[in-house]
């Protein structure tokens, strides 16, 4: 196993991914569009998550496929993405066939930013539905990461948090890849240090290449959370999209869904807390061509599960300084 050329989710032939940034309000949109309807699913396992079209994606329902997935700050607010989205993907005439309508399928998931320093001062209507439509106007096969889109104002409990992505092809030919804005309760690092969690599973020091800390500090085995600094445990939430070119069926991507959860225990803690709405969207966009077989969909979840810690880790590992940051980033800190 190996990261694909980009090392990106857009590794994932089908896929491109779009982002739409307002430093001003510290918060943004990133956009997942599938070239053509892709079989999706998600697995919730945060206690707090913001989301729209979830009930959709569970397998014993009807619509199979989507047309986009949204990933954005602002909280309940940054529901209205979506909206935008579905309005470029309806002027492009994409969308789920009803008699003579066209309806895109967008599920979307949020995180709260809403606290982190920028203006949040925007008059009677949020700016997500405007944001929504142009990260997917600006949906491309590369794209940046850290401080971008939805990652824009993200925080954890120790660095500034960011958008990251990674990729892996598998010996058996599979490609999977991982989107990731990462906003924790709890640390991506190791106690006090610059060590990531998801050392183990770096490729090409694509995080830093500083490996786990020897020796190990005792005191890292206390979760650092952003509670001591709001201990209402508010500002949370790290929402993730996982993506392999194989044909699954909706069960199968449920199950790659929560596979790539495992991502998240490997590469923060804590993870899944009451105050975390940690979710995972799965696509299958099918472009291999090839239905894995039970030995081959096992390694799928596993490379699910490294990706996405690696993504995590470069999701902080890319944050950029800026004027007002309520948190150092990785590269200053």
């Amino acid at each position: 196993m190996h990261p694909g050329p980009k090392n990106r989710i857009t590794d994932v032939a089908g896929l491109m991914v779009g982002n739409a940034t307002d430093h001003a309000l510290r918060s943004g949109v990133t956009v997942v569009l599938c070239e053509e309807p892709a079989i999706a699913a998600v697995q919730v396992l945060g206690g707090a998550p913001g989301t729209r079209e979830t009930d959709l994606l569970e397998p014993h329902n009807t619509v199979q496929t989507v047309d986009a997935v949204a990933l954005s700050g602002g909280s309940a607010f940054g529901l209205d993405a979506a909206s935008g989205v579905q309005a470029g993907l309806r002027e492009a005439g994409r969308g789920f066939a009803v008699g003579p309508h066209r309806i895109p399928i967008v599920p979307a998931a949020i995180l709260f930013d809403l606290m982190n320093g920028g203006d949040k001062d925007w008059g009677r209507y949020p700016p997500y539905r405007e944001l929504g439509y142009a990260a997917l106007a600006a949906a491309a096969e590369e794209f940046e990461t850290g401080s971008a889109g939805a990652g824009t104002g993200a925080l954890t409990a120790t660095f500034k948090g960011g958008l990251g992505s990674a990729s892996s092809v598998l010996d058996n030919g599979f490609t999977v890849g991982a989107l990731v804005a990462v906003n924790a309760l709890g640390s991506a690092t190791i106690g006090d240090s610059r060590h990531f969690w998801a050392a183990p599973f770096e490729e090409d020091g694509e995080f830093g290449g500083l490996g786990l800390p020897a020796p190990f500090p005792p005191e890292a085995r206390l979760p650092r959370t952003k509670m001591s600094r709001n201990p209402t445990g508010t500002e949370n939430t790290t929402i993730a999209v996982i993506a392999t070119d194989a044909i699954l069926t909706k069960a199968e991507a449920k199950r790659l869904a929560i596979a790539a959860h495992d991502g998240f225990t490997r590469a923060l803690w804590p993870a899944h807390t009451p105050f975390d709405g940690d979710l995972v969207f799965a696509l299958a966009t099918g472009r291999s061509g090839r239905t894995p077989a039970p030995e081959d969909f096992v390694e799928l979840g596993a490379a699910a599960a490294s990706t996405m810690a690696r993504a995590i880790a470069r999701g902080v590992h890319d944050a950029k300084p800026m004027a007002g940051d309520v948190m150092p980033s990785w590269a200053t800190g």
